[in-house]
């Protein structure tokens, strides 16, 4: 399911234009990158969790010529499903 897909059925189950239910797909996402760009979790009963963890700095392999390469520290994004999705 894609985007437009999405937003089709929300307007469809949630009995709203699909302008509107654009609108709140749009600000839900917002709202979602924003909280975690300040390292916030954000727990959603029924779906899951998205939380920021931070990855440190490791060695990995070039696949081409097997040469060792320094991959830096980064910030992952992590999503953990609830224990039963209904």
């Amino acid at each position: 399911m894609n985007k437009a897909q999405f937003v089709e059925a929300i307007a469809l189950d949630a009995n709203i234009s699909k302008i509107d239910a654009r609108k709140a797909v749009d600000a839900m996402i917002r709202v979602t990158v924003q909280s975690l760009r300040e390292g916030e979790r954000l727990t959603l009963t029924g779906l899951g969790t998205f939380s920021v963890q931070q990855k440190s700095e490791r060695v990995g392999r070039n696949p081409r010529t097997g040469a060792a390469v320094k991959i830096p520290p980064r910030k992952v994004i992590k999503f953990r499903p609830t224990a039963e999705v209904e």
